[in-house]
């Protein structure tokens, strides 16, 4: 039900396009918050008609709002702020994100199967696929070192955590204070925090998402 409800507010957000043509990805995209994503599909008469999903990470400049824009045939057709659901042929695209980039970017058909939509090959997200696709070893290596990252992350956040909240006086008197057995210099905690950042930029950049990962790791 909440889902549902979630949904139709997306659906609610989107607004028509105005027939702009999609800008091509350049190299400098890569440094202002762009992600472009495509998807065929078979539209009337089993022509193949293809969606674009350009994503700006930083919104416009007078909401700051992450938004995604939806491009058939190289046309402007939709645009909503994230999370976005666009109603397509057969289904509809989801698109959403995180503080670190894309988590979503899917096309889900009525039954509910889904796939994630192609990135562009100039883009980060599609550099990225493509050092997957070439060198599986070392891209297996860099995801699963992005993981230990944060999970080391994660239990020295909740541990130094811990003390704090176990002074705070109805806590200390019902469950004891907590002595935390590790105290980080300041400059390891940042360097710590900036490596954490790093691993979720590069699982957003595999459109990975864990609320308490991605999130509580940083």
């Amino acid at each position: 039900m909440l889902k549902e409800w979630r949904r139709g507010l997306a659906v609610k957000r989107v607004k028509g396009g105005d027939g702009r043509p999609l800008k091509r990805f350049r190299w400098w995209n890569l440094f202002t918050g762009r992600s472009l994503f495509y998807l065929q599909l078979a539209g009337d008469g089993g022509r193949q008609v293809e969606y674009a999903i350009d994503v700006r990470h930083w919104g416009d400049s007078e909401t700051g709002e992450g938004r995604a824009h939806l491009y058939r045939d190289g046309r402007h057709h939709a645009e909503s702020k994230t999370p976005a659901v666009f109603p397509v042929e057969g289904g509809e695209i989801e698109v959403a994100m995180s503080g670190f980039g894309v988590k979503r970017c899917h096309y889900v058909t009525g039954d509910g199967a889904e796939r994630q939509l192609v990135p562009d090959a100039r883009s980060a997200e599609g550099r990225r696929a493509r050092l997957e696709r070439d060198r599986p070893g070392l891209s297996r290596s860099i995801g699963i070192i992005s993981v230990i990252v944060l999970v080391v992350g994660l239990g020295l956040n909740l541990v130094q955590v811990l003390e704090p909240i176990s002074r705070i006086p109805p806590v200390a008197e019902n469950v004891g204070a907590f002595e935390s057995p590790i105290s980080l210099p300041l400059w390891l905690n940042i360097a710590l925090g900036a490596a954490a950042a790093f691993a979720s930029v590069e699982r957003a950049l595999r459109l990975r998402y864990n609320w308490l990962l991605d999130a509580g790791g940083n």
